[in-house]
């Protein structure tokens, strides 16, 4: 069954300039369907008209008219005063109006119900049963937990919260809704490591049909059936994940050009071909007739159009030398606010060229933490930098002193260059032609992002730290900043919930959780491989009944010492396994020690399970 259905939509906003123009494709029921494309090709548009919101110049839009539509870029305005809860609540609107029907109905048959009201109190009663009114807690407290909504979050007021923060409930909102069409505008952008990966296992339960913008590469390839690339206001389609839609794109466009390049020199040698023979055929009109035959053919072959290339920017970090190992050290560093230790006791040291990533959950502090790095917060303890240490800072809000500036009047004012440097770095990242006179405050979150990734090039640094480097950027963009990372040789640290950006570049992981930093010297792969091994060896496992081993013969008296014996033997034991706790807890970081270790513990706990045998045999 179609559940979604656009064919030959168009939609301009200036005329002559159209953003989608001829744009077909078909949703089948149950599936989940990333569109992809550049910032500004229309995705955001398409959702707002499959939504009703925003109406269109041409083609036709069909949505399944039953079947309940959500979108989460919209954040509806609600009441003054609604708490989270409230807004959560929402979501139950329809149970709660009939559980307020059903109490006015108990309070008028109080003294005496007629078989009307009798039949009606059922129906309601099965209404509300049939739609989950008595697991409405249930359901409320599960996806608040999967997207980290805290008790002490639900009771705040929702005008109170962050754009993102209202992002995140709107969400669990929509998700507590049960609509049967998700149309989900960037879910992942405001959401931590363990909230993202929820909300893909969710999505791969969900039995309805899921339309998703993108940019983040890890959750496509974990939940996306298929992709539609919109290019030129038109739809590109791949069957497969992301990346299926990188081998696949990369395929396509060899094929292309390969095809271009062989009519490329068949036209070249057939019009050499013509030129020779209307040369000879001055005096020889057969020769002649047979020219412009060819010609006339040459003019009837299809033409394949020449595959278009990316544009990239061509930019790098202007480094500072670095002298000397340690780049900066931390000693008893910590950092309370309003009552609430965000972390302490942060003993760190970093030496030349290591990159590393700084992860844990939304309000644990890691922007905190740089900033009191950077100076730009107080902290107690002892932060040392190296002497020849100068940092780069690229902030995840971003902004301008002067947000009025055109971005050519922001580059010479502040970076002090001529109008030709100007020009040329600002072209080095994308902002050509009549872009450079846009005004600062006028630009996109990606845009503004890049521009001050282009002033921050500039400077000589040694010292890379980035917080949320790719939030808001889309594929290319990120691309784009990878390429540039990727020749900075410097020491990198960064704050990101990017999956693929850490697997790509962390050496070395920082996880501040509960209040502490937990070092792991190895990359992102190793890091998840270590937390998995600890996980399961704190989840209790049952243990596999043994054979019933033979009761030993003598008296009772040789009965009581032998269970005198298994009961030292067994708190012997206990303390000896007791005591590996610490120790996996110490070698959290260290991937073969830690493995060691699992092992030993598994082998006492086999003994164990062993002598408490023996002394239940001994008791019998």
């Amino acid at each position: 069954m179609v559940d979604i259905q656009v064919k030959n939509l168009t939609k301009f906003f200036v005329i002559g300039e159209n953003l989608l123009q001829g744009l077909s494709f078909e949703v089948q029921e149950g599936e989940c369907v990333a569109i992809l494309g550049r910032n500004g090709c229309g995705k955001t548009t398409l959702f707002k008209i499959l939504t009703g919101e925003m109406d269109y110049d041409d083609g036709e839009v069909y949505v399944n008219p039953h079947k309940r539509i959500g979108l989460i870029s919209q954040i509806p305005q609600f009441p003054a005063g609604y708490t989270v809860e409230d807004v959560l609540r929402s979501a139950f609107a329809h149970l709660v109006r009939t559980r307020e029907k059903m109490e006015a109905l108990e309070a008028a048959m109080a003294m005496g119900a007629t078989s009307e009201q009798l039949s009606e109190y059922d129906r309601l009663g099965a209404s509300f049963q049939s739609g989950g009114g008595y697991d409405m807690d249930v359901e409320v407290d599960k996806i608040c937990n999967g997207l980290g909504i805290t008790p002490a979050q639900r009771q705040q007021s929702f005008d109170s919260l962050s754009g993102g923060e209202k992002t995140r409930v709107n969400l669990a909102r929509l998700l507590l809704e049960k609509t049967d069409i998700l149309l989900l505008d960037e879910p992942t952008n405001h959401l931590d490591l363990n909230s993202v990966e929820w909300l893909e296992g969710y999505i791969k339960a969900f039995k309805g049909t899921v339309l998703t913008i993108s940019h983040d590469r890890f959750f496509l390839d974990q939940v996306a059936d298929r992709i539609i690339e919109i290019v030129d206001g038109q739809g590109e389609f791949y069957s497969g994940n992301y990346s299926f839609y990188i081998d696949e794109k990369q395929a396509r466009f060899d094929l292309q050009m390969k095809q271009y390049e062989q009519e490329q020199a068949k036209l070249k040698q057939l019009g050499y071909t013509v030129e020779r023979m209307k040369g000879w055929g001055i005096n020889n009109r057969t020769l002649y007739r047979r020219a412009m035959s060819i010609q006339h053919r040459m003019e009837r072959i299809k033409k394949t159009e020449k595959p278009k290339t990316e544009k990239t920017m061509k930019a790098t970090f202007g480094e500072k030398d670095f002298s000397g190992d340690v780049v900066f050290e931390m000693k008893r560093v910590e950092k309370a606010y309003d009552g609430r230790t965000l972390f302490s006791d942060v003993e760190l040291t970093v030496e030349g060229g290591e990159r590393i990533a700084l992860l844990g959950d939304n309000g644990t502090g890691k922007t905190t933490f740089i900033k009191c790095l950077l100076g730009e917060e107080d902290c107690q303890g002892r932060i040392k930098f190296g002497p020849t240490v100068k940092w780069g800072y690229l902030p995840q809000t971003i902004r301008f002193m002067h947000p009025e500036r055109t971005l050519y009047d922001t580059m010479l004012y502040e970076k002090n260059c001529t109008p030709q440097v100007a020009r040329d770095r600002l072209g080095a990242f994308l902002f050509q032609g009549e872009d450079v006179f846009k005004t600062v405050g006028n630009l996109s979150g990606g845009e503004q992002s890049r521009l001050r990734l282009c002033m921050l090039m500039d400077e000589k640094i040694n010292l890379l730290i980035l917080d949320e480097p790719t939030n808001h950027l889309d594929i290319a963009s990120r691309e784009w900043i990878e390429a540039a990372i990727e020749e900075f040789e410097g020491v990198l640290l960064f704050v990101s919930h990017d999956r693929y950006f850490i697997e790509k570049f962390a050496e070395r992981i920082w996880l501040l959780e509960d209040g502490k930093i937990r070092d792991f010297k190895c990359g992102y792969s190793k890091y998840r491989a270590i937390l998995e091994h600890v996980a399961a060896a704190k989840t209790p496992v049952a243990a596999v009944p043994k054979p019933r081993k033979e009761k030993p013969k003598g008296g009772t008296k040789d009965l009581d010492k032998l269970v005198r014996r298994l009961e030292r033997e067994i708190e012997k034991q206990e303390t000896v396994i007791a005591g590996y706790d610490d120790k996996i807890e110490a070698a959290s970081a260290d991937y073969q020690e830690l493995t060691r270790l699992l092992a030993e513990k598994e082998e006492a706990e086999n003994l164990l399970m062993e002598l408490m045998e023996q002394w239940e045999m001994a008791q019998c």
